[in-house]
């Protein structure tokens, strides 16, 4: 389905490298560390890709870098076909729109001081030139749509809800710009298991009934099974394997990837855990 396709957004041969603090002085350059190396990944439209990986192996990075909020150090992000560094005007602002993000930290997304009325809003007034009035009328919708009663949550502050009803919100803020795809950076990793489950079938409905791509970042497998019809598994900057949800589960080819999957909680508590080492690229 997706090679008769043209991707609507893709990392080519993307690397990131970041300077070690102190390293530098005034006669001697800086040390940089390589925080993403040589990464390609296409996104289609409606479609999840899932990017795993332990802590540390670049993914955040790489979402950042197709974001657009952290530039390559090589390689280059497109949108569409086009160099997202070559985009100015309505062009910019049509690819700001259509790539959104749900952040990991539920609490720090959202501005404490402004009711979430105001916080969803906001992308309906800057991004969609809505009145007050229409924007009024679709924060409601939006709320609606995520599971939160309008009446009930429009005018709460965000230190007055749960986490699960926080990340609603910001899946509501995403969708409110219309988007065609949305960058979830650990989106449920701070949520009970039970609420996680209820925020993975929000999105897994959202994309059914409007057709979004995600591209859903992760260190939990079990996450990424339920979800992702493709995975890209990150080391230490590097994507070391990649293919179907069905193929890198079933048939890992990589060493690392084996062992990420072995050291993913099973159902039969009689089966004991192994240990993942991470002295090395494999």
């Amino acid at each position: 389905m997706t090679q008769a396709m043209s991707p609507l957004l893709e990392a080519c041969a993307v690397s990131r490298q970041f300077p070690i603090r102190g390293s530098g002085s005034l006669l001697r350059r800086p040390a940089y560390q390589l925080a993403v190396d040589q990464v390609s990944v296409a996104l289609y439209p409606g479609e999840v890709v899932a990017v795993v990986g332990e802590s540390g192996s670049g993914k955040t990075t790489l979402g950042r870098m197709l974001l657009g909020l952290t530039a390559p150090s090589a390689g280059s992000i497109k949108y569409r076909g086009t160099d997202i560094s070559r985009l100015h005007g309505d062009d910019w602002r049509r690819f700001r729109r259509d790539v959104q993000v749900v952040f990991q930290d539920t609490g720090g997304s959202l501005n404490p001081r402004h009711p979430i009325g105001d916080s969803i809003a906001l992308p309906l007034r800057f991004n969609l030139a809505m009145n007050a009035r229409a924007a009024a009328t679709e924060v409601d919708r939006l709320l609606a749509q995520v599971g939160l009663a309008p009446n009930d949550f429009r005018h709460r502050l965000p230190h007055e809800l749960s986490g699960g009803q926080r990340q609603r919100v910001g899946i509501a803020r995403a969708l409110a710009s219309r988007p065609a795809l949305i960058v979830a950076d650990e989106p449920v990793s701070a949520l009970d298991v039970s609420v996680r489950a209820q925020i993975l079938r929000l999105m897994a409905d959202l994309r059914q009934e409007q057709q979004l791509a995600y591209l859903f970042i992760s260190h939990d497998l079990g996450v990424v099974r339920a979800l992702a019809d493709r995975v890209v598994v990150m080391y230490q900057g590097c994507v070391v394997e990649a293919g179907s949800a069905d193929a890198v589960f079933n048939h890992p080819a990589h060493e690392y990837t084996q062992r990420l999957l072995a050291a993913t909680p099973v159902p039969d508590p009689s089966q004991p855990l192994q240990a993942l080492p991470m002295d090395g690229r494999t």
